[in-house]
C-alpha cells in the first residue's frame, strides 16, 4: 500500500510483474543505442514525474526505449518529450523547454506526467495483458492525486482506452456510450458518490514522431489543449510564445 506519491514512485521503479517487458527494457539498457553508448541506462519501470499536489495529470502511453528507459524520467531524452516540454514551457507549466536528463533541474508547475504502462515495450506496443497488469499503479496514482487533480489530458487512443476503466474503478461515472477518443475531445466526469469535484477529461493526439513530423499534431494544437486543460484545472497559464 502506497500512502504518498513518493512511495508510489519508489514502488513502481521496483516492479517486475511483466516478464516480456522486464526482458526487453533490460536488453535495451545493456545493448544501448550507439549515440548513448557511454551512458548508464535506467532500465527499470519509469515512475510518474511532477508534484504530488498536481492539478493537471497528463497520461501518455509508455516510456520510450531510448528515452525514459534510458533517463529514468517520463518523456525525457526523446523527440516526443522535446515536443511536449516545449509546449508545457510555452504555456507556463514547465520551467524550461527541454528535458534531457533526470537531474537537469526541470520543474513542472501543477502538472504531473504518467502512463498506463511504466516499462518500455517492444515496438512501443504493450499487450492488453501488460496494460491491465500495470493498471493498479495508475489507479493508485489517481487516488493519491484525488485531493488536487481537476483535469486530465490523455495523449493518444491507447491511453484513453486504458484510462477509462481505471477512472470507473476509481469512482468516476463514465457516460454511456463511452466517450470516444479524438483530438480536442472534452468530457466532464462526475464522481459516482458526489463526494468530489468533477474531473475534466481532454483528448490530444500523442506527441509521437509519426504525428508531429507529419503535421497531424502541431505545437499550436498541443498548446491549445494544454491551455484549455490547465484553465479547467485552475492553473495559471501564459500566452504561448
Amino acid at each position: 500500500m502506497c500512502h504518498t506519491v513518493a512511495e508510489l514512485d519508489s514502488a513502481v521503479a521496483q516492479c517486475r510483474a511483466c516478464p516480456r517487458l522486464v526482458a526487453w527494457r533490460e536488453k535495451v539498457a545493456t545493448e544501448k543505442r550507439a549515440a548513448f553508448r557511454a551512458e548508464t541506462y535506467w532500465g527499470r519501470p519509469v515512475p510518474g514525474f511532477g508534484p504530488p499536489d498536481a492539478r493537471l495529470l497528463i497520461v501518455g502511453l509508455a516510456p520510450a526505449a531510448h528515452g525514459g528507459n534510458r533517463t529514468g524520467r517520463m518523456f525525457t531524452g526523446d523527440r516526443s518529450g522535446d515536443v511536449l516540454f516545449a509546449a508545457l514551457h510555452a504555456v507556463g507549466l514547465a520551467s524550461r523547454p527541454t528535458s534531457v536528463r533526470i537531474d537537469d533541474g526541470l520543474q513542472l508547475t501543477g502538472v504531473r506526467l504518467t502512463a498506463p504502462v511504466h516499462c518500455a515495450p517492444p515496438d512501443n506496443k504493450p499487450t492488453p495483458e501488460e496494460r491491465d497488469r500495470c493498471a493498479h499503479w495508475l489507479r493508485t496514482e489517481l487516488d493519491l492525486l484525488t485531493p488536487t487533480v481537476r483535469a486530465i489530458v490523455v495523449l493518444g487512443a491507447f491511453g484513453w482506452q486504458a484510462l477509462l476503466p481505471v477512472l470507473a474503478a476509481a469512482g468516476w461515472t463514465i457516460p454511456r456510450p463511452r466517450p470516444k477518443f479524438g483530438h480536442g475531445a472534452h468530457v466532464t466526469l462526475s464522481p459516482s458518490d458526489g463526494s468530489r469535484e468533477p474531473l475534466q477529461l481532454f483528448g490530444c493526439y500523442h506527441v509521437s514522431q509519426q504525428n508531429t513530423f507529419t503535421g497531424r499534431l502541431t505545437p499550436a494544437m498541443l498548446e491549445a489543449v494544454l491551455t484549455d486543460a490547465a484553465i479547467a484545472a485552475g492553473l495559471s497559464v501564459s500566452a504561448p510564445r
